[in-house]
């Protein structure tokens, strides 16, 4: 009995050698660090937050990018070239700052073109779609070797929804409730990067909005490639879970990222008319008034479709903040083409534009669409977007002079906000 009880003690003192030896080597080993870099939407910008707690949980300290770090993990995005050539710098640039770091690319970019972001010098890894959600595990286990690693499926094998949400970095959380399209837009290569359109159920996905309620969130905005499809191939809608949203709790502010107009419904609006929570706020794509360019898009509503959802809004929101999508210089667009689009925003009750100048993208059927327009001519007609998108933004912006409004302060500096 006393040789058991003296062993015992032994192992004992022996475990707790080995754990004070374990402390002992954590702390004399330094935190390694993780930088991250998103581009591109509010969807993408969820994804990198789910991605990073990954990394948080495991001891790394995130820094910003343009700081010394350890790991340098790229969220790309690849609407336009420039979005390419953005990603390709930011890329280099993180190489220079830490030549033993250990890059990773995800996001579109790296599921479009991965062969293209391998050639550059110093990057690792590269994800796809499927497989960018275990970047952690992948950077874990892999032994990189000074080569790198290209790890994607095919896209018509992108079946799964992970669902995301960002935290920490300010008084919006996005929460991300649909993912890939199913839409054919003729310029378009979002189906090519994300696959089809998939989301999760109403009760998985307010069992996420329930967590971010308990994060220093105050607003959730709802992000996704094609919000409207939200519960495709379910017996549920949009709708459904705007009105379940509605009764969440811990949040003041809901707002939609952005919905293609034939699918913001009637119930929808006026649901956001009467809401507590939904913020009088839609973002909805148009990128030509011309019927003739929607057709080339192959855009799923024409010019009077859009009209009428535009009027509707402002019968049951007379205030809502309207924002709107817009190419310039889509192949084939003619002189006119763009007037008609120019006259057709100019006649809508609108708060601002985005506009995008057309840029060709591989794979998509708008390129060998004829004629070109000169790089000249889509920089003018995007200006004259541009310049219609300030004088709309300012009378918006007018309009509630002299008025009070209830507000959501975002940030503190020096005792104010």
């Amino acid at each position: 009995m006393q040789r058991f009880i003296l062993l015992t003690n032994i192992l004992f003192q022996i475990l707790n050698f080995v754990e004070i030896l374990r402390l002992d080597l954590a702390m004399s080993t330094p935190t390694k660090r993780v930088a991250f870099h998103t581009m591109g939407c509010k969807l993408n910008f969820s994804e990198t937050s789910t991605i990073s707690r990954d990394f948080l949980l495991y001891g790394f300290e995130k820094v910003d990018y343009r700081d010394h770090a350890d790991i340098y993990v790229l969220n790309t995005c690849s609407v336009t070239e420039n979005a390419d050539k953005e990603a390709r710098k930011l890329i280099r640039q993180a190489k220079r700052r830490n030549p033993d770091s250990s890059v990773a690319v995800i996001g579109c970019y790296a599921q479009l073109k991965p062969d293209e972001i391998a050639d550059i010098e110093g990057v690792d890894l590269i994800l796809g779609a499927e497989e960018k959600f275990n970047l952690f595990s992948h950077l874990q286990t892999m032994d990189l070797n000074n080569e790198t690693k290209v790890i994607k499926s095919k896209i018509d094998q992108v079946h799964s929804f992970t669902s995301s949400y960002s935290s920490g970095e300010r008084t919006r959380s996005f929460l991300k409730i649909q993912d890939g399209c199913d839409y054919t837009c003729s310029f378009c290569t979002i189906p090519l990067a994300r696959g089809e359109s998939r989301s999760d159920t109403i009760a998985n996905t307010m069992k996420v909005a329930r967590k971010v309620a308990k994060t220093d969130a105050r607003e959730i905005v709802l992000t996704g490639v094609n919000i409207g499809d939200f519960g495709k191939g379910r017996k549920e809608t949009l709708f459904d879970l705007l009105q379940e949203l509605e009764e969440l709790k811990g949040i003041d502010r809901i707002r939609i990222s952005s919905i293609e107009p034939n699918l913001l419904t009637d119930d929808i609006i006026q649901f956001c008319a009467v809401s507590q929570k939904f913020m009088p706020h839609f973002h909805v794509p148009l990128q030509s008034g011309s019927d003739k360019i929607l057709n080339a898009m192959r855009r799923r509503y024409r010019s009077s479709v859009y009209k009428n959802r535009m009027e509707k809004i402002k019968d049951f929101i007379p205030d809502a903040c309207i924002g709107v999508d817009v190419i310039a210089g889509f192949p084939g667009e003619t002189r006119d083409d763009f007037l008609d689009t120019y006259n057709f925003l100019n006649s809508l009750d609108i708060a601002y534009l985005h506009v995008f100048t057309y840029s060709e993208r591989p794979n998509t059927d708008a390129v060998n669409l004829k004629p070109e327009i000169s790089k000249e001519e889509r920089a003018r007609r995007s200006k004259m977007l541009h310049i219609l998108s300030d004088k709309k933004r300012r009378f918006f912006h007018e309009k509630f002079i002299g008025k009070k409004r209830p507000v959501l302060f975002e940030s503190m500096k020096n005792g104010k906000v």
